[in-house]
């Protein structure tokens, strides 16, 4: 699949809610009552951060507020939180908060200072993210009134405090928000953390449940036995399944003065993180580390799938994200060595993302045939099969992804097991059909696309239809890269539950892949097909309920237990977007998500390929 950062963090769009703006995502909210408190004397830090998400002093100057320097933040949005060391006993005031300097800050931990400037509320990613926002006090006036004083002692984040639930349903006079309701922190996750904004916090010693990342991030959970699996992870299975003990952990200290520890799922952060609790547009509530632990490996290990019987077919799918000759040749030869090593040389691959022959070079070049050359040749280099291949190439720009890259789904098959029943005419724009043929059904091109004319594959990757034999049997084989989740909201949305609007597109193409199955089972209802690919969506979504719609498919992921159902980690949830699934002739397979990528700091891919085997 394609990026989910699709803005960079240093131009991540943001927007500061004016006054007007402020009042409406309040929605009626009864912490106004913090702004006539506040009326009565001085500004504290829990008037400005109120009992709500956004604050009743928004837009508005606030003068002369007193707390101590928590944390200092001297690269992507620079500032510094500070903190009420007295507090007012309400649990749904934070008492600390950031302010924005937009330069490096002049004050350091442990300072005593007063503040004043404007109160705003900053929504990383804009308006139209479903982000929460974060308070904060914008074009500051600091004084230092003393330094080297006590940093308030931190909340401690754990297993006891975190509530189980996740999130208040959102209320409906403000189009499913939940921004005016007054926070209930020992009742909701969402609002637990909410309260501790800009806050002081602690996590003890926690397991990582997201590896480090490019980005000098990772993340742990406070609850180790939340949905937990085998290899560490946290398992995301319904959408009632969030996992309310995620949260991500960066750290203050620029990474020339102090690297960040690389860690893989499974591993502990020994010795916890604390600092203040930020709120971003990757990852929502993240604790900013001012003191971090340090990693324990705890020896996760790359998975292995066992090699077919010689009466098996083994098909595969593998996501080798925007593969094009002008990578190293490194990534070339790790991605081989998994397949020769991890898959066991699958007798066919679909692969998505190959790239076309110069990459993200915009220059009109659709054709893979170097790509694809290049990656066979270091299969083979490997100790890998001489693999054929077949695929059809995309119009320019015409499936999304990079400008210019041109992704497409490739099949390969190994020739001395598999034979490739080809049939001419399949091009971009021509759909193929299917008729019966001696008995058994037949696709009218092969490789043939699926109705590539359909609006669902608008700006998005078309189907690829391929015909095979094996031992005689023919096998039709679907591969996908259905459209991403990008424009989905976060978990941690002021929408709750968030706005998923990419599954509308997904259900159309899937809608579209069940019918083409369904022909084929008319044609010959012992047909083996096998749909397969990205399909960029889970096991339990409206996507893989209407791909499977009458039982024209199973999906294969679901005979796993369910702790094993996983190919992706996401914001330290381990969940589906690559399937392979089943027509219902093929009742006897193994299924296994080979766990290669995903889980680990170092990755070839995103993805961890997907490997099924049956007797035809």
């Amino acid at each position: 699949m394609t990026s989910r950062r699709s803005v960079p963090r240093t131009t991540a769009v943001a927007t500061l809610l004016t006054t007007a703006l402020a009042a409406g995502l309040l929605a009626g909210a009864a912490s106004a009552t913090a702004a006539d408190a506040a009326a009565d004397g001085p500004v504290r830090i829990h008037d400005v951060q109120g009992t709500t998400r956004v604050s009743p002093l928004a837009g508005k100057q606030v003068a002369d507020v007193e707390g101590i320097v928590t944390g200092v933040r001297t690269y992507g949005s620079k500032g510094f939180w500070f903190q009420d060391a007295q507090g007012d006993g309400n649990p749904a005031t934070s008492e600390g908060v950031f302010v924005f300097t937009g330069s490096n800050p002049t004050v350091a931990p442990g300072d005593a200072v007063k503040v004043s400037g404007t109160v705003t509320e900053y929504v990383p990613g804009g308006l139209n993210s479903g982000n929460q926002s974060l308070t904060q006090l914008s074009k500051p006036t600091v004084t230092v009134l003393s330094s080297g004083n006590a940093i308030p002692a931190p909340v401690v984040v754990s297993a006891r405090t975190v509530p189980s639930r996740y999130a208040p349903a959102g209320d409906p006079a403000a189009a499913g928000s939940i921004n005016g309701l007054v926070l209930d922190p020992r009742r909701y996750a969402l609002d637990y953390y909410e309260s501790l904004e800009g806050t002081n916090v602690r996590v003890g010693t926690s397991r990582v449940v997201g590896a480090t990342d490019a980005h000098a991030e990772l993340w742990v959970t406070v609850k180790p036995h939340e949905n937990d699996n085998r290899r560490g992870g946290t398992v995301y299975g319904s959408y009632g399944s969030q996992n309310t003990g995620r949260i991500q952990i960066q750290q203050l200290a620029p990474l020339a003065q102090q690297p960040f520890p690389k860690a893989n799922v499974g591993d502990v952060l020994t010795g916890g993180a604390e600092g203040p609790l930020d709120f971003n547009q990757f990852g929502g509530y993240t604790l900013t580390a001012r003191t971090l632990g340090k990693v324990t490996d705890r020896g996760l290990k790359r998975e292995q799938t066992r090699k077919q019987g010689r009466g098996e077919l083994a098909v595969a799918t593998y996501n080798v994200e925007n593969l094009d000759p002008t990578d190293p040749q490194e990534k070339f030869d790790a991605l081989a060595k998994a397949v020769v090593d991890n898959l066991a040389s699958p007798d066919i691959l679909a692969l998505e993302e190959i790239q076309d022959d110069n990459g993200a070079k915009n220059d009109g070049t659709v054709s893979a045939g170097a790509t694809v050359k290049k990656f066979t040749d270091a299969i083979a280099a490997a100790g890998g099969p001489a693999y054929s291949w077949t695929t059809i190439d995309p119009e320019n720009n015409k499936d999304g992804g990079e400008p210019g890259g041109n992704i497409r789904q490739v099949f390969l098959y190994n020739p001395a097991r598999v034979s490739f029943t080809h049939r001419a005419g399949g091009d971009a724009t021509t759909a193929t059909g299917v008729v019966r043929d001696k008995g058994h059904a037949a696709l009218t091109l092969s490789p043939g696309r699926i109705d590539p004319a359909n609006t669902a594959w608008e700006n998005s990757r078309k189907p690829l239809a391929a015909e095979f034999r094996f031992r005689g049997e023919p096998v039709v084989l679907i591969a996908n890269h259905f459209g991403s989740k990008g424009g989905d909201e976060a978990l941690t949305s002021h929408h709750q539950p968030p706005v998923r609007s990419s599954e509308a597109r997904r259900l159309q193409q899937a809608q579209t892949v069940n019918a083409f199955v369904k022909d084929v089972l008319k044609a010959d209802r012992r047909a083996n097909v096998l749909v397969l690919g990205d399909i960029n969506d889970f096991e339990f979504s409206a996507t893989t309920k209407a791909l499977t719609a009458d039982g024209a498919l199973n999906a294969g992921v679901k005979s796993l237990p369910r702790a094993e159902r996983y190919s992706y980690v996401f914001q330290g949830n381990t969940q589906v977007l690559d399937q392979i699934l089943t027509s219902p002739s093929i009742r006897d397979f193994a299924y296994d998500s080979v766990h290669i990528n995903a889980e680990f700091a170092d990755q070839n891919s995103d993805h961890d390929p997907q490997v099924l085997r049956f007797r035809p």
